[in-house]
């Protein structure tokens, strides 16, 4: 598959220190680990450097949290969850993008307090008026915020590209039950050096 990078987008879903770095609040959950083994943050990096550099646009989408978490803890468990844990407030080093793949001059920053990229912000918007219609997902949670917007991606109308080795969540379990079954049918499958070797 070779993208047309007049017509594609990178998208890098929530990959802020809490959720994946050690010392952050997530730390526990198997996160860690499961990005290391992943290199989510080198294989994420490596394809902004390469959409960057042929011009295909990168969209960094945040979860951020009001200190408080006012809004968000009498939500489903996953948001009370957040919320309980104080992780990915606004201002904090928690909340912060992860080192190596912060957003460059150029690139578009997003914020939003549900699980799907699309849900709440002017992403859609964007993206249509950039004349996209072949989005590459990247990021964390694959089985939560990542699938999400998969799929809202598809309800919208683009195609949709998975980076395989560009995604991570809790365990290799909820990795494969993510990749293998919730998005059969929903979005195309590559690795890091497939969507880099074909943009």
């Amino acid at each position: 598959m070779k993208f047309d990078t007049n017509k594609t987008a990178l998208l890098i879903i929530d990959l802020q220190n809490d959720n994946l770095i050690k010392g952050g609040k997530f730390e526990n959950s198997g996160a860690v680990e499961h990005a290391k083994k992943q290199n989510v943050v080198g294989n994420i990096k490596a394809i902004a450097e390469k959409a960057r550099e042929v011009g295909i646009p990168v969209f960094h989408n945040h979860f951020v949290v009001e200190k408080g978490a006012k809004g968000i803890g009498n939500r489903a468990p996953i948001f009370r969850a957040i919320a309980e844990t104080g992780s990915i407030v606004r201002g904090t080093w928690g909340a912060a993008p992860v080192e190596g793949v912060e957003p460059k001059e150029g690139d578009f920053v997003i914020e939003k307090s549900t699980m799907s990229a699309f849900n709440g912000t002017q992403l859609d918007t964007l993206l249509r008026g950039l004349g996209i219609e072949t989005i590459i997902v990247t990021g964390v949670w694959t089985n939560m915020a990542v699938e999400h917007t998969c799929r809202d991606g598809a309800d919208h109308g683009y195609n949709v590209v998975i980076a395989t080795d560009g995604t991570s969540t809790i365990s290799e379990e909820w990795q494969e039950a993510a990749l293998n079954y919730a998005m059969n049918n929903i979005a195309t499958k590559m690795t890091t050096v497939e969507i880099v070797s074909n943009m």
